[in-house]
């Protein structure tokens, strides 16, 4: 259907969208008509936010019902489908070639290769622990597979699934030949020493390094993964494979064969596709707007730096214990002591009240804060955080854009509600 991928990026988004697509699709060595069923063990999913309990429609798209059946204790992997499957649905009832799309997504939905392993390390006092770690590689149709790696208690590998089933499709409108992949640990890096953390990263490297290589499977950072971590996790790379320069892990430091810009990506991107939309569609500029941003890591931060950079007033940062606003807008010195504080420090933002402008609300949200008013909306922290109420309650307050940072941070429900409101402008992560 396509001839090169510079074909490609010129089309509309939408359009390139689905012509990325059928791409992919068209490239499959093979499609497998039928699949395997395996079983598997139901795991619990320990944060309500990542299981939420209306996040698939099983009216709608009969021929996932068998992913539906086999996978019913990881329903953000199956939202995460679903919403993908809605993005394409023009696909499935093409009169020729609609049942060909519908195996063929059938295929990308299950990972080429799950890997699990543990991972043993000791804390300051000598205690033996011991995390899971995984590393999902889900497909390798365009490239090698491409994708983070998260350290969050509520990873597991239904989270990992989801985040590496989009991984796929993102990475493909880049237009460069990368798959798509994740990988993590149910490790919680808040509250360890760095020495405890310098452990496990090297533990979690001793066993991953001998599935990852430049043309086979490229990790990079994620939620409490950042720079710090992929330094320990490179130098232990370095180590076991005697081998420097190797481009095995993004995210590293320009010192050691990183690339500028590489933290500021994600952030400034979301920015600037706001800022596009905002013009082309509202006839505005983002100058003066109140900006709500919630977390307070890589993405949030670079995005609140960019938003200020552009005029606008950037009313607050969250974490997962609360949310700090800043009634007047988040200034320079601010978001230079919320940056010392997370990527330093590895402070709680709730200890950084007495320095900074702004006043620390706990156990809330930007998204459940009735008197906070906000003109647009970055969600910039993790899944399914903006829920039908968070919806509703953005759309009472004159907010007039919710333009996505995280990986799915809008819930099914949350999604609807902003789509029905068709003056809203609401920009997907994917």
């Amino acid at each position: 259907m396509m001839a090169t991928f510079h074909q490609l990026r010129r089309l509309k988004p939408t359009t390139a969208l689905i012509a990325l697509i059928i791409f992919i699709l068209n490239n499959l060595q093979s499609i497998h008509a039928t699949t395997t069923t395996t079983k598997m063990a139901a795991s619990a999913t320990t944060n309500q936010a990542n299981n939420p309990q209306s996040c698939t429609n099983p009216t709608k798209f009969d021929f996932l019902n068998d992913l539906r059946s086999k996978y019913p204790h990881q329903p953000v992997f199956l939202q995460a489908v679903e919403e993908m499957a809605l993005s394409i649905e023009p696909l499935f009832s093409d009169p020729v070639n609609g049942n060909f799309y519908k195996k063929a997504f059938l295929y990308l939905t299950e990972p080429e290769r799950t890997i699990s392993f543990h991972v043993p390390w000791m804390d300051d006092q000598g205690v033996q622990h011991v995390n899971r770690g995984w590393r999902v590689e889900f497909s390798s149709a365009l490239g090698p597979y491409k994708g983070g790696l998260r350290f969050h208690p509520t990873v597991d590998d239904g989270i990992l699934k989801f985040l590496g089933f989009e991984q796929i499709f993102k990475n493909s409108l880049t237009g460069l030949p990368l798959g798509g992949g994740k990988g993590g640990s149910d490790f919680n890096p808040k509250g360890k020493s760095e020495g405890e953390i310098r452990r496990f990263c090297e533990s979690f490297m001793t066993e991953l390094c001998r599935y990852i290589d430049a043309s086979t499977d490229v990790p990079a950072g994620d939620i409490g993964v950042g720079g710090r971590e992929i330094g320990y996790m490179y130098g232990t790379y370095k180590r076991l494979a005697n081998k420097h320069g190797e481009g095995v892990l993004t995210g590293k430091s320009p010192l050691f064969g990183g690339i500028h810009l590489r933290p500021e990506a994600t952030g400034f991107g979301t920015v600037y596709m706001a800022q596009h939309a905002i013009e082309d569609k509202l006839k505005r500029s983002l100058e003066g707007a109140r900006c709500a941003v919630s977390g307070s890591g890589n993405v949030a931060q670079f995005a609140s730096k960019m938003l200020i950079q552009l005029g606008a007033k950037v009313v607050c940062v969250s974490d997962s214990n609360g949310v700090l606003v800043f009634e007047e807008g988040m200034t320079n010195s601010d978001l230079e002591q919320i940056i010392l504080a997370k990527t330093v420090e590895r402070a709680r933002l709730s200890a950084l009240e007495t320095r900074v402008s702004g006043k620390y609300i706990p156990d809330h949200s930007p998204w459940t804060l009735p008197t906070l008013n906000v003109d647009f909306a970055f969600p910039c922290a993790t899944q399914n955080e903006i829920d039908g109420k968070g919806a509703n309650l953005l759309i009472q307050k004159g907010a007039m854009g919710v333009f996505e940072g995280a990986n799915l941070p809008v819930t099914t429900e949350g999604q609807e509600v902003l789509r029905a409101h068709r003056d809203v402008l609401y920009i997907p992560g994917k």
